[in-house]
């Protein structure tokens, strides 16, 4: 399968070469033979050895000429493949005498104008055969294009071949001196001319690839397969081109033809870059196409687009005006006392009413410039996800920030015992909760290690009661401490009459009577009252002369009796 495969599309070829050879050949052959000499050392000579290999590969072929025209099936393609061989082989003989200059010039010329009329019929058949296959592919059902593709490309593979085989050629008549020079023009038209003709379908596939692109980004899924069978054979298409064209390029470069707006094309469609690609007139041409296509696109589109940038910015601009509008509003009802709402929630609220509508602003203007947001919108939605499995922990810490927002267990400003931290709430965002201890520390506490734990909220009741214990000695009057207390606790000022202070006689302890006193106060003077009623209960417990105990205990000495008689002296 191999072989038939590799033959398919130069089998015509090989009639074409091997009816030039045995016309010649063949001829050759019916003369009648000379005695064959002696071979000795100086009857020889290498170039009469390397002329006679020649000949030889030429009667080679004309036999195989005659075998496989009787020859069937896979013995006629296995001849066919032979012959191909055969003729490679003598055209590296060629190649050796031709650089050695030591055979005969007018039998090298012979066979080198052979090899041209092989090139030339091989090449006009080749064409014929690609343009046919070409048009094949355009009208084929889908399910055959590829093996016709296979058969296009081998076809172009051994049209580049046999067009490098012509050069080389013209090489060799031109160190034959052989050359004439209207086939050195000849030759130099027909290498413009595929060039050109390589060129123009390079860009029409560039614009059938750019027409799938299109048709694939508002395809129905249904008919997104057909347009992406399409793609890729058009594609395969290109792949072919452009490597004709890369060989086409090096010819033109060797025969001296200006090839850098070829070269240019070969950048753009491959992207390759190699050393003979970076030089000055392909950079020129590079720079000079595209900086003509930025001057076209801007003439045609950039009205157009100035229009819709303005828009752009005005709508960004409104969006900005209204967002502060809404923030404005948001922040006058959330402060009204009928939500009651906590100063977290309130400044929630106004926050994400600003984002939201600068959010939808940008939406509404990226819009207006032509960009779909579908794909947007829906890379939002993959990224959440994406997203929400990375950020787990965060997203714990978000949901325990709405949970605080919703219940509001307390508030900027209040004093809590919260996350393993005592202090007042300076922040708190979604994330984390910003604590400011008394001794003046800014601790930062994850929401979910808050919302986890028990919260202890100092200051969220406006009243507060103050607990206070103080010991009197057994000794002193119960009333009178009793007395000393309340007229303590009622002469200060921030003490509240409602509800009425506590004090009582509550434990008899074992140093000391304890009294428990228990004022009520407003919230801020907690601490203040604390310190004045210690301080108070000190100085009028001296003036007035009531002990306060501190723990110790007494000692009873108990008289041995006098019937225990006495120890003896050595145990003293």
């Amino acid at each position: 399968m191999i072989v038939r495969k590799h033959l398919y599309g130069v089998l015509p070829l090989f009639f074409l070469c091997f009816a030039l050879f045995s016309s010649t050949t063949l001829a050759s052959s019916e003369a009648p033979e000379a005695p064959a000499a002696t071979p000795t050392a100086a009857s020889s000579s290498p170039s009469e050895s390397l002329e006679q290999r020649i000949k030889d590969f030429n009667r080679d072929l004309a036999e195989l000429v005659i075998l496989q025209d009787k020859a069937v099936g896979e013995d006629k393609l296995a001849m066919q493949l032979q012959m191909f061989q055969k003729n490679e082989e003598l055209r590296a003989l060629i190649s050796q005498a031709v650089k050695g200059k030591s055979t005969d010039g007018k039998f090298l010329i012979a066979q080198v104008n052979q090899q041209q009329k092989y090139s030339k019929g091989g090449i006009k058949y080749l064409t014929e055969r690609s343009t046919k296959l070409s048009e094949e592919i355009s009208n084929a059902n889908s399910e055959d294009k590829f093996a016709l593709l296979s058969d296009y490309s081998e076809a172009r593979k051994y049209l580049d071949s046999l067009y490098e085989e012509q050069s080389q050629n013209i090489e060799w008549l031109k160190k034959l001196d052989a050359l004439d020079p209207a086939v050195q023009k000849t030759f130099d038209k027909d290498i413009i001319r595929r060039t050109e003709q390589l060129a123009a379908n390079i860009e029409y596939l560039k614009q059938q690839l750019s027409a799938d692109n299109a048709q694939l980004s508002v395809a129905p899924e249904s008919e997104k397969a057909a347009i992406q069978l399409r793609k890729l054979i058009t594609q395969r298409r290109m792949d072919i081109t452009t490597t004709s064209l890369r060989t086409m390029i090096e010819m033109a470069d060797e025969e001296g033809i200006p090839s850098a707006e070829y070269k240019r094309l070969y950048f753009e469609v491959t992207g390759s870059v190699t050393q003979d690609l970076l030089s000055t007139d392909v950079i020129f041409a590079i720079v000079k196409t595209w900086s003509s296509k930025f001057g076209n696109w801007f003439v045609e589109n950039a009205p157009q687009h100035i229009f819709q940038l303005f828009v752009f910015l005005i709508i960004l601009l409104v969006a900005r005006q209204i967002a502060n509008v809404t923030r404005r509003v948001v922040k006058h009802a959330v402060a009204t006392k009928n939500f009651k709402l906590s100063i977290l929630m309130q400044e929630f609220f106004i926050s994400m009413s600003g984002k939201t509508v600068w959010f939808i602003g940008i939406l509404i203007a990226l819009s207006q410039i032509g960009l779909n947001l579908t794909p947007i919108l829906t890379g939002f939605g993959i990224a959440g996800v994406i997203i929400g499995f990375a950020l787990q922990d965060t997203l714990s810490n978000f949901a325990a920030g709405m949970m605080l927002l919703i219940y509001r267990p307390f508030d900027v400003g209040d004093f809590v015992s919260a996350g393993g931290v005592e202090g007042k709430v300076s922040h708190m965002s979604l994330v984390n909760t910003t604590i400011k201890t008394f001794d003046n520390q800014i601790i930062i506490v994850p929401n979910s290690k808050i919302w986890g734990d028990v919260i202890k909220n100092v200051t969220h009741e406006r009243v507060r009661r103050v607990d206070m214990v103080f010991g009197c000695s057994y000794s002193d009057d119960v009333e009178k401490v009793e007395k000393v207390l309340t007229d303590i606790v009622v002469n200060h000022p921030s003490v509240l009459r409602a509800p009425e202070p506590m004090i009582k006689l509550h434990v008899l302890n074992s140093s000391s009577l304890d009294f428990i006193v228990r004022p009520w106060v407003k919230t801020d003077d907690y601490w203040d009252v604390y310190w004045d009623v210690t301080r108070e209960v000190k100085i009028r417990f001296d003036k007035e002369g009531i002990s306060i105990p501190f723990p110790q205990q007494d000692v009873h000495l108990h008289m041995a009796s006098s019937d225990i008689p006495p120890l003896p002296k050595n145990e003293l």
